[in-house]
């Protein structure tokens, strides 16, 4: 007799066949109690003659093709027949964005009696790792980071919007029973940001302000069909739905070559799980001469493991993302992530109180600086305390090319510490702004009315501004603030600041880096594996006990103190070149 599990999987993929998915080689089947579904290599129904062509082309071909037809975007809400009039007053208006479209989507759907999306949703998990499932105890494991403050003003974003937008909707198409939080999960873990053909979402040229969609192109990316109705049955009297409708029309081709990226949920491939090094990516095939099916999204396998065995799991890459972006969104962290990073800011609040405030306030604003930064891991490879590399010298001569240009009459020697210095320039020009003392304020109001005469005849550019900072401050201000907000050991301006150092925050109530490692070498997971003998799982159950939850906190937050100490130990490196060559 089947389980509930496998049961759900076979009226989704009767689901899947019925609205035009072709799975070519794969199958979806169960991971585990973190993973979830999964999508996997598969030799099913294929004989022994056609094995070796069928390899080939899993392993240099396609493995699924969803049509885009299938896909939940903010196009496919408007146009429904009972959100659609709700929704469109709304957004039009900007009441709304095009987010809380597929999470208004996805909560009426779930609980929308005999909906046609039924089999897909029942195969949504129903729980989340990501922290807005957190206990409160399990919260705590993270608080003093940026993503203990992140969550908690989701958390009452959440509530504003249930209660401002979704409470009365509902209400007038169904019972809503708490489903605006999984919703939103659901969304945020299994949403792609996909570059959908113009033509396919504007089905009929015209212009532009006109269109209802037009804004859907606002997250536009620089760098990186037709759905069959009817039912199915599965012998038990359940009913499998197509999904009604269709989302828009084949256009002429002379709009077919542009691009719309628009976010949005796609059936099917967003089973996939997240990999360093996946064995797969995924295109989307706006003609059809790739896939045969017109309008759709297929994986292509081959794209980062060298071959793929019978079994093996088809992962896809979620984008190069830190534990504190992977926790927030997905649910997981990866331990020693190699893209993990580090986010530095100096509170806006805070100038209001430093000395000459509205002077450096309005220097900063000519600057275009930054007040904030990201600080990745990959930034210490070409540091102070790490071997060079050919990557490196690239990096160096870019450096000796932008601070060059900042010598404004010869006086300030360029430092010797140059192509070390991991730290943004933009920050860096922010926090020599507001370290800046009185006599070096002088002295750049003295350089810059040089430029702009005595009249004003023009303004000086944020470069020239930039470049009259640094003649008269050098960089040790900078360094010995950035030092501050990173540790904390002489903060010199710590009555006026509003938040606490960035690894005071860490360490409070948590330890110490090493604390956590101690505490993840004690811990294993909640659960025991079914191989495991009942003397093993008893030696386990003896072992400290650790939810997910709080594994994954700790990881997260491990890796956060060991960035914080290794940018510390580079910003106090540059500090001390700095003062010791009168930078």
């Amino acid at each position: 007799m089947a389980n509930p599990e496998e049961s759900k999987l076979d009226l989704f993929l009767q689901w899947l066949q019925l609205n035009g998915v072709q799975q070519r080689g794969c199958k979806i089947k169960y991971c585990d109690s973190n993973k979830g579904f999964g999508i996997f290599l598969s030799a099913d129904d294929v004989s022994d003659g056609n094995f070796k062509a069928l390899f080939y082309e899993i392993n240099f071909g396609l493995l699924l093709v969803v049509p885009l037809d299938l896909a939940i975007t903010p196009m496919r809400v408007l146009q429904d027949p009972i959100l659609g009039p709700e929704c469109s007053a709304m957004f039009e208006e900007g009441d709304v964005d095009d987010r809380f479209l597929m999470i208004l989507f996805l909560t009426i759907e779930r609980l929308r009696k005999n909906s046609s999306w039924k089999p897909y949703l029942d195969m949504l998990p129903t729980t989340f790792g990501n922290p807005l499932w957190f206990t409160d105890d399990e919260l705590l494991e993270v608080k003093g980071t940026t993503l203990y403050h992140a969550t908690e003003l989701q958390k009452k974003k959440l509530l504003s919007l249930y209660e401002d937008k979704v409470k009365n909707l509902v209400k007038k198409l169904l019972v809503l029973h708490g489903e605006t939080e999984r919703a939103n999960s659901i969304f945020w873990t299994r949403a792609l940001n996909i570059p959908f053909p113009r033509s396919y979402v504007y089905p009929q040229v015209q212009d532009e302000q006109d269109n209802t969609f037009s804004s859907f192109n606002r997250n536009a990316e620089s760098d990186t069909s037709k759905i069959s109705s009817g039912e199915l049955t599965d012998g038990k009297g359940l009913e499998i739905y197509g999904v009604e409708g269709q989302v828009t029309e084949v256009t002429p081709a002379s709009v077919q070559g542009e691009t719309v990226w628009v976010e949005g949920l796609i059936p099917g491939i967003d089973f996939c799980n997240h990999d360093l090094k996946p064995a797969a990516n995924w295109e989307v095939d706006g003609t059809g001469s790739t896939t045969g099916v017109p309008f759709s999204m297929y994986l292509l396998s081959g794209s980062g493991k060298s071959h793929l065995q019978v079994e093996d799991e088809i992962s896809i890459s979620y984008g190069s993302k830190g534990n504190e972006e992977l926790l927030y969104l997905y649910g997981f962290v990866i331990d020693n992530n190699p893209d993990d990073y580090l986010m530095v800011h100096y509170p806006l609040e805070a100038i209001q109180s430093v000395p000459f405030s509205e002077s450096k306030a309005q220097l900063l604003e000519a600057q275009k600086a930054e007040l904030r930064c990201l600080l990745p891991r990959s930034l210490l490879d070409r540091g102070f305390f790490q071997a060079g590399t050919l990557q490196k010298e690239s990096n160096d001569k870019c450096n000796v090319v932008l601070v060059s240009n900042y010598s404004w009459c010869g006086q300030r020697k360029m430092p010797s510490y140059l192509n070390r210095l991991v730290f943004p320039e933009d920050f860096l020009t922010a926090l020599r702004t507001i370290a800046m003392l009185e006599d070096e304020l002088y002295q750049v109001s003295s350089l810059l009315q040089e430029l702009v005469g005595s009249n004003g005849e023009r303004q000086p550019t944020d470069k020239e501004v930039r470049a009259a900072i640094w003649e008269s401050c050098g960089d040790s201000g900078a360094l010995q603030l950035l030092v501050d907000l990173l540790n904390m050991k002489s903060l010199k301006y710590q009555a006026q600041f509003l938040c606490c150092s960035r690894m005071v925050d860490l360490e409070e109530g948590s330890g110490t880096e090493e604390n956590d490692t101690e505490l993840l070498e004690k811990a294993c997971s909640t659960e025991i594996p079914e191989e495991y003998t009942s003397f093993e799982a008893n030696e386990l159950i003896t072992r400290e006990m650790m939810s997910k939850s709080r594994w994954c906190s700790i990881v997260y937050r491990r890796g956060q103190k060991q960035l914080t100490r290794l940018f510390v130990k580079e910003a106090e490196h540059a500090l001390q070149l700095a003062l010791s060559e009168g930078n």
